[in-house]
């Protein structure tokens, strides 16, 4: 069921497409994806239509088309028997029901953010971007008291997208710092966690995607052995339990899942909008 998606908006499409995927995931198939972002004119919406045509033409199948789209003038663009794809109207499925609802028109706003240099939110989100790139693979320990969370496992667990996720979707503030055979030796933290071992959370990963992981990275090597990242996942797991470290599997979770467990876990206030 190979199919083409088209993600179009009038602003930055995040929206349709996070939402299109999540829809998508319930599918099997291959969905190839076209995101059209800043589509706010007629001659821009008549570019897209023509691709969309074309693919269909070409492809003997039409295109799915998730939109999130406020111009009227554009949004009709689409809607019309002109377009030969199919058309999943985003706002239109739930701004039209919502206003009915409230008693109240909408924003009709283009766009995620009014004006983002003043938004509290997403100065926070900056911040916590450029926090976590600097404490990222335990680059330094200075600051340590000012973050949310910090992360540690072995090597290639999940820590620095998982931290980098936090930072760009939830503004908080993770470190992320990897444990090491010499830690495992000294059956210890590392020496800068320890006044912190109250903010630091687990991650762990089965042996042999580890090792396939490490493979990719370095093929052939003893860091990618199976033998090794046995030995090291188990000496992990036993200092997080020993050191009463809530901690959680990578292997078959998506950064969604694990960025919402430790929320829950740590500021469940950043899961209320």
């Amino acid at each position: 069921m190979d199919r083409t998606v088209f993600f179009i908006s009038d602003g930055t499409g995040i929206t349709a497409e996070t939402f299109g995927q999540s829809i998508l995931t319930q599918f099997p198939g291959q969905f190839r994806a076209m995101r059209r972002p800043f589509i706010d004119s007629l001659a821009k919406a008549q570019q897209v239509l023509h691709e969309i045509n074309q693919c269909t033409a070409h492809e003997g199948k039409r295109p799915v088309v998730f939109m999130t789209l406020v111009n009227d003038n554009v949004r009709s663009v689409f809607e019309s028997p002109d377009c030969k794809g199919r058309v999943m109207d985003m706002f239109h499925a739930f701004v039209a029901p919502l206003e009915d609802e409230f008693g109240v028109k909408s924003n009709h706003r283009v766009g995620r953010f009014s004006d983002p240099a003043k938004s509290a939110r997403y100065h926070d989100r900056i911040e916590a971007i450029n926090f976590s790139l600097a404490h990222d693979d335990g680059q330094s320990a200075r600051n340590l008291e000012q973050a949310d969370v910090i992360l540690v496992g072995v090597s290639r667990s999940g820590k620095t997208p998982t931290s980098l996720y936090l930072a760009m979707q939830h503004g908080i503030k993770a470190a992320n710092y990897p444990l090491i055979p010499e830690d495992f030796d000294r059956k210890v933290l590392p020496k800068p966690l320890l006044p912190w071992r109250e903010k630091c959370f687990g991650l762990s990963i089965d042996p042999q995607r580890l090792s396939q992981i490490r493979h990719e990275r370095r093929p052939g090597s003893n860091y990618a052995s199976l033998i090794g990242c046995h030995q090291e996942v188990e000496a992990a797991e036993a200092m997080m339990r020993r050191e009463g470290i809530t901690w959680l599997s990578s292997t078959h979770k998506s950064i969604e899942e694990i960025a919402t467990t430790i929320l829950s876990q740590i500021r469940p206030d950043r899961l209320l909008f």
